[in-house]
């Protein structure tokens, strides 16, 4: 009899441990800037990862997620496709003691939620950027990096807003109409079959993204995890299912946004290539980000893939440095 007593303390004690570490766990998804705002992260990630607090955007009773580390001249990092603020992490670690770094998570991805019936083409994407940056935030003059998606909306922000921007940094990314091998594999994915393959396996956020980053973090599962966590249901992944589409689909918003690249040739320009990625750092297109900025300074990495940031991001940090030292002067 003791000893069937004994066990059941056991059990129940082990409840109570369960139970308190899951409410320890809850509770430490929030994590907010400002200590008064008690809104939750929708799921968890590795603080050593990503030890950064979190900022809230509120804007039709929707709140966009964005990190805001640091003080100096404002660095604004933008991300695309499957990945978040989380794909920044290490620049911003690098940076913060130095500048005021900003990176967001667009609507549907990261820690934002989404707002009713919206469509995630980067013509919306760019109007929750723009609210974030200009009426938010009140930016007056910044640094922006793209990559990936965040070359077409960070650069129809900065476009649209040239006075504000004193620099920019540009890797692995187009604003023009969709050519060759980019066109090829956004014809690929508004296919059925793999539209559904996205939706039904979050396949891009997962086979696709790990086979694209490098080995190391490829092998982290707190890394791959992050990636893949922002998308835990069928509707949460069609946020990654139309920007592949998009590619083509939005072929006349983008060759407007070509006519537009040279409000920006007066500005300083870093170019960083991962040369893994044949898609958007093929030769063709390198060609034509030096032909719009051809003093702009290049770097190449042969060992990195399309997601520049994972792989390389000593590489962001060195070209946002030399940018900072050379704006000193006019600040």
């Amino acid at each position: 009899m003791k000893t069937k007593n004994t066990f059941r303390k056991t059990i129940v004690l082990t409840l109570i441990l369960a139970i308190t570490m899951a409410n320890i766990s809850q509770a430490q998804d929030i994590y907010n800037k400002d200590e008064t705002n008690k809104k939750e992260r929708p799921f968890t990630v590795d603080k050593k990862e990503y030890p950064f607090k979190s900022n809230w955007f509120e804007k039709d009773g929707i709140s966009m997620h964005y990190i805001d580390e640091g003080e100096g001249i404002p660095i604004v990092l933008t991300h695309g496709n499957p990945d978040w603020s989380f794909l920044n992490r290490n620049i911003i670690k690098a940076l913060s003691g130095e500048a005021r770094v900003i990176a967001y998570d667009l609507p549907g991805f990261g820690f934002s939620y989404t707002p009713k019936n919206y469509g995630y083409t980067p013509q919306e994407h760019v109007e929750w950027i723009k609210a974030l940056l200009f009426e938010h935030l009140k930016l007056e003059k910044f640094i922006i990096v793209v990559q990936d998606w965040g070359g077409p909306t960070g650069l129809s922000v900065a476009t649209s807003n040239p006075d504000k921007v004193l620099g920019i940094v540009i890797s692995n990314t187009w604003a023009w109409k969709a050519e060759g091998k980019l066109k090829e594999f956004s014809m690929l994915m508004r296919t059925p079959e793999m539209e559904n393959k996205v939706l039904d396996e979050n396949f891009f956020a997962t086979a696709l993204m790990q086979n694209s980053i490098n080995e190391k973090s490829r092998n982290n599962k707190a890394i791959t995890d992050a990636y893949a966590m922002p998308f835990p249901t069928r509707e949460s992944r069609r946020a990654t299912a139309v920007f592949p589409q998009q590619i083509t689909l939005a072929a006349s918003w983008l060759e407007d946004l070509e006519t537009k690249l040279p409000k920006l040739q007066d500005k300083p320009v870093e170019l960083i290539f991962g040369l893994k990625d044949d898609a958007v750092a093929s030769q063709h297109i390198q060609d034509k980000w030096r032909a719009l900025f051809p003093k702009a300074p290049v770097q190449l990495l042969p060992e990195a893939g399309h997601f520049t940031q994972e792989d390389s991001p000593e590489s962001f940090v060195f070209s946002l440095r030399r940018m900072m030292k050379n704006l000193e002067p006019n600040k």
